[in-house]
């Protein structure tokens, strides 16, 4: 360690009178900036022990890709440096890598089915320290409230006086994400500009209408002016969009996307200054094609996202996870770290996370190798908060309001509504590719007069409306999906969560319905040999339960829809929730019926000439 040559000691010590100008904190607690400054560089300069030094370590430098072997010194949840300190408290890193804790640029905690309590025990245990999480699942079922419900069960959550999880909150841009579904709540461009006034919002979340952004929609513009004149970062949702098109997209002053389909396309939205995000999610991911854009010039662009992951894949890793992948796909690690640490905090201006720096927080993770990432000890502002993957907060307790609660309203449904009268010998069907969220048009060849699905390659889709019960059910088909003998159904329904259910059985259908409706919400199956159904009773969404019993309870549902013959390139009921997406391309169901991306419009089941 250097010090300052003892014949400089004296006129440096009395040169400077230290100041107690102090300052509340929101949680009411008073800190004094000036004294906290000198209590950190007298640790800096040894002349005080540190609270907190992790030895024996090789701590990865991501300004420069090179990695030190030593000591982390820590005081009042900051670093110190890096190099010999003595501590009152200190950790043997046993010759393991230490990182600055990972980021998750963009994720929806919704789509883990699991409570903000139960995701932050299994996203922190594998060394994730902040998330930017863009609630619009929940938003769109219960409005704000839904995003209060969020950042309030988030904020409860804590040890030693620290929350183990930042979580940065991104105001939903599009509820509804079309005009072409019913969502359980509107935000307009008033609404938006009122909200991002508060500091419950970080940013500005994905803004899926680019139609409406290029078309200069007065509504989408007064957001995205809204955001702007806050200062607020803006998400981008493009997919496949490029050239003059991309270009009016980004003088909207949007930031960021993880759309990114080709290698061009990550490289050309780069080039222009945008942060791409590499998805690496449960429902799909972009390693193969992210990775073949990165370079050592434009690596500094690209971030490691979430997007949507479920339980199950949640506990085997979550941003360390996605890193060890894009390590096996051959993307350097000296660049993979950056873009899941510095490069997220610097593209969401958060100061002092994302490096293990002096003067940056204490936000480390310990892990075993630079291939696996597995985490060994987590870090939070110097608390140790997980060890081992597991967490050493209690993270059991449940925040339930009111408002996430009773939120599916479906008026009585029967066999007869998801009948299907056909006129032609034609019908459009819906068909997914496996592991994808994208859809083609196929026109398939049926019998006039009522249709019967089964022993064809056929299954009938109906999106019932569950918000405020008015009966309203878009009808369709899916083709190659598999599913045999029955119905399944979720009230997850991306995005305006309205329940959708699929069956070749219509008697199953409707009692999938009654049984989610029963339950408050849900996942439900309804086969030959018996019907069962777990509930996620917070929105529709998500479950209350331990993450144990949410992984057990919906593993064993897909098992049973596997045995109903769903293909295995699909999760039978996470693929199902997209199939109402209509701002992926191409054709997709929503409660007022087909949608296609395409042409912007509805078109009928049955081909136009048909008809």
């Amino acid at each position: 360690m250097s010090v300052v040559p003892t014949r400089f000691a004296g006129a440096f010590s009395g040169a400077f009178s230290v100041n107690s100008h102090a300052a509340r904190l929101p949680s009411g607690r008073h800190v004094c900036y000036t004294e906290t400054m000198k209590h950190l560089i007298d640790c800096a300069m040894g002349r005080e022990k540190c609270d907190l030094v992790i030895k024996n370590v090789k701590v990865f430098n991501v300004f420069t890709g090179n990695i030190q072997c030593g000591c982390v010194g820590v005081a009042d949840g900051k670093i110190v440096g890096v190099g010999n300190y003595e501590g009152k408290e200190e950790y043997d890193g046993g010759g393991k890598y230490l990182l600055p804790s990972f980021l998750d640029a963009h994720i929806h905690v919704e789509s883990s089915l699991l409570s903000p309590e139960a995701f932050a025990a299994l996203a922190v245990a594998q060394g994730t320290g902040t998330i930017v999480a863009d609630p619009h699942e929940i938003v769109n079922v219960c409005g704000i409230a839904g995003a209060e419900y969020i950042k309030e069960a988030f904020s409860r959550l804590s040890i030693e006086g620290v929350k183990p999880l930042d979580v940065l909150l991104q105001l939903p841009s599009c509820v509804p994400a079309t005009p072409f579904e019913t969502s359980g709540a509107a935000i307009g461009g008033r609404e938006t500009e009122e909200e991002l006034g508060r500091e419950l919002f970080h940013g500005l979340g994905e803004m899926m209408n680019f139609p409406g952004v290029i078309n200069c929609d007065a509504d989408v513009l007064k957001k995205l002016g809204a955001a702007k004149a806050r200062g607020k970062i803006v998400d981008g949702h493009a997919p496949a969009l490029s050239g003059s098109q991309l270009d009016a997209y980004l003088c909207g002053g949007i930031a960021t996307d993880h759309e990114c389909l080709t290698a061009a396309e990550f490289t050309e939205k780069a080039e222009k200054g945008m942060y791409v995000q590499i998805r690496v999610g449960s429902s799909t991911n972009s390693v193969e094609e992210g990775v073949k854009a990165v370079t050592e010039m434009n690596f500094r662009r690209f971030l490691v996202c979430s997007d949507d992951k479920h339980a199950e894949d949640l506990r085997k890793g979550h941003v360390n996870g996605a890193v060890a992948r894009l390590v096996q796909a051959g993307l350097p690690a000296k660049f993979a770290i950056p873009m899941s640490t510095l490069n997220v905090a610097e593209c969401y201006h958060v100061r002092g996370v994302g490096a293990i720096a002096p003067d940056y927080y204490a936000d480390m993770v310990l892990v075993n190798d630079l291939e696996n990432f597995g985490a060994a000890a987590v870090w939070k502002r110097g608390v140790l908060v997980a060890e081992g993957g597991k967490v050493r907060f209690d993270a059991s307790k449940r925040y339930l309001p009111a408002a996430v609660r009773d939120t599916v309203h479906v008026k009585d449904i029967s066999p007869k509504d998801f009948e299907i009268e056909v006129k032609g010998g034609r019908v459009r069907a819906i068909e997914m590719p496996p592991q994808s969220l994208y859809t083609a048009e196929r026109i398939v060849a049926v019998k006039a007069g009522k249709l019967d699905v089964r022993g064809t390659d056929l299954v009938k889709l109906a999106v019932v409306e569950r918000h405020f019960a008015t009966g309203r059910i878009g009808l369709g088909l899916v083709k190659g999906y598999g599913l045999r003998g029955g119905a399944i159904g979720i009230t997850v329904a991306h995005d305006s969560h309205n329940l959708i259910v699929m069956g070749d059985d219509d008697g199953a259908m409707a009692r999938v319905v009654s049984l989610l409706k029963e339950a408050g919400g849900g996942m439900a199956l309804v086969s030959k040999t018996g019907e069962e159904v777990f509930p996620l009773d917070i929105a529709g969404l998500m479950s209350s339960a331990p993450a144990e019993e949410v992984v057990s309870k919906t593993a064993a549902l897909r098992a049973a829809a596997y045995r109903m013959g769903v293909k295995s390139g699909y999760d039978p009921f996470m693929s199902l929730a997209f199939l109402a997406l209509p701002v992926i391309p191409l054709l997709k169901l929503t409660d007022r019926g087909l949608f296609d991306l395409g042409k912007g419009k509805f078109v009928p089941l049955e081909p136009e000439e048909n008809i």
